[in-house]
């Protein structure tokens, strides 16, 4: 054989391989990464996670008024002297900011951060906890819009040198790594310029407070900065790099493809070739934000504060506080009751979502006993029904019943459930069907008719945490269950139905 035989015999053997690991690249595009993306099989099957909110603001005056969760922005509302009338939220704190600590000139956010120690913080204990619980994934925040980084990181304003001084990422990680779960990060740094826009008269260039404080880049027009935008991508991929998440939460807005060079899909195109490099060309990492119009086959949506009205097409993330404040506050108040937050869940579950938790952890890094009880009540729901809960998917219909849910954010339902509103589940040959309230008279289940949605007949069914014999029966009006003579302790109803 001649030297050119050869070569293009060698060509040709290459020339595959080649095309093969390019056709592995997500190009830095929508239309890529919508085609590429991949929801792994650990997030759609551990359906339950804990989002940890823990800061500055944890350790901050427990009987403050209500900040909204954003205190070191409140805090610079300034009141005129000549103010008449009743104060907004941010005006309320800054007057109660400058009687409890000073005035923002003299006592600023910067000041607040000796306050937060974590003297009780053992991140062990309670990723063991909420495991027990039953989530199979923690995720706390990295960093805020108040640009303290909760890790040790290469901007001066950080968890390791001031504050707690421990890299709190590393031990959430490892801590999650000795228990079995997956590990996540959020951060939400992208709004932290116009964050502090009100603290730009109190700080001086030069300062160290004026790094803190981001006030290098325009508070108005950051979004169109390429330093600060380069910076943003600069601070999340060394976040990525130095705590390789499972998965990675950007929760807020990222630079866009106008205005912004399209870091934004650069750095989640990254993200996921970085993972498809490690791992043969398969995806094993969440990517997860809250963009409403973009692409969702791209990414994992996060439904903060929402719900879905009917089943989604792709996986998604139904993200709620527990604790009223999403940052610890004494006196905040959770408007949705624990039997309607466990409620929620399973519906989240029903039409393909994962349920993800924020606990709000004191500054001293403990969780409060309010927030432990609904966590407590979502344990004893998931010992009694977790069957039906883990590795399952959506069937042909979320359920049924008179409680109508709004899709989309910022709408999350907080009215109470009936045994009327039922959701399924399934697996393996097996219905999951979930009264969302406790029944107190006989059940019917419409959508289980005769000649409807179901055409497999039914072999059996159970009351998942009970030996009780089940006594059932099904009709052109639906699946008829009499109501069982004692029901399992959860503020949820399970019934196992196991097809033939």
């Amino acid at each position: 054989m001649n030297f050119k035989k050869i070569v293009l015999l060698a060509a040709a053997i290459v020339a595959p391989q080649i095309n093969a690991e390019e056709s592995q690249v997500v190009n830095p595009t929508w239309e890529s990464l919508s085609t590429h993306y991949e929801v792994p099989e650990w997030f759609q099957n551990g359906k339950i996670g804990v989002w940890m909110h823990w800061g500055i603001p944890s350790a901050s005056d427990e009987n403050r008024p209500n900040d909204g969760s954003h205190y070191g922005r409140r805090m610079y509302s300034v009141v005129p002297d000549d103010h008449k009338g009743e104060l907004g939220m941010s005006e309320t704190l800054t007057k109660w900011h400058t009687e409890r600590y000073g005035h923002p000139s003299e006592f600023g956010y910067e000041d607040l951060i000796p306050l937060f120690k974590a003297e009780n913080w053992d991140p062990e204990a309670l990723v063991k906890y909420v495991k027990d619980m039953g989530a199979r994934f923690v995720m706390p925040v990295a960093t805020h819009h108040d640009n303290f980084d909760m890790y040790d990181s290469s901007h001066p304003w950080n968890s390791v040198k001031m504050g707690p001084k421990r890299d709190t990422l590393r031990e959430w990680k490892d801590a999650a790594t000795k228990h079995g779960l997956k590990f996540g990060v959020s951060t939400h740094l992208y709004w932290s310029p116009r964050f502090f826009a009100n603290a730009r008269k109190y700080q001086k260039p030069g300062t160290p407070e004026w790094t803190l404080f981001n006030m290098d880049f325009d508070q108005k027009n950051y979004s169109k900065q390429d330093s600060w935008n380069e910076h943003w991508y600069d601070r999340c991929w060394e976040l990525i790099e130095k705590y390789d998440p499972d998965m990675f939460n950007n929760d807020s807005p990222y630079p866009k493809i106008d205005g912004g060079k399209g870091i934004g899909i650069k750095l989640f195109t990254d993200y996921i070739n970085r993972d498809r490099k490690e791992n043969g060309g398969k995806q094993s990492v969440v990517l997860s934000f809250k963009d409403p119009g973009a692409d969702k086959r791209a990414f994992t949506y996060n439904l903060e504060r929402g719900s879905a009205g009917d089943i989604k097409p792709e996986p998604w993330m139904w993200a709620t506080d527990l604790s009223g404040n999403w940052f610890y506050r004494k006196n905040a108040i959770n408007r949705m009751s624990i039997p309607v937050m466990v409620g929620n869940a399973v519906d989240a579950i029903s039409k393909n979502g994962v349920v993800m938790l924020n606990i709000a952890l004191t500054g001293d890094g403990v969780i409060p006993d309010n927030q432990k009880a609904y966590l407590d009540a979502f344990g004893d729901f998931l010992k009694i029904n977790n069957e039906g809960i883990y590795d399952t998917r959506p069937w042909e219909v979320y359920g049924e019943g008179p409680l109508a849910i709004k899709d989309g954010r910022q709408g999350e339902n907080k009215k109470i459930y009936s045994q009327q509103d039922i959701r399924f589940t399934t697996k393996d040959g097996v219905l999951y069907t979930f009264l969302l309230a406790p029944p107190t008279q006989d059940i019917l289940v419409k959508t289980l008719a005769t000649g409807g949605k179901l055409t497999k007949e039914i072999a059996n069914i159970e009351l998942m945490g009970s030996d009780e014999k089940v006594q059932w029966s099904r009709s052109a009006e639906g699946l008829a269950i009499s109501l069982p003579k004692a029901l399992p302790k959860a503020l949820v109803t399970g019934f196992k139905v196991t097809l033939k």
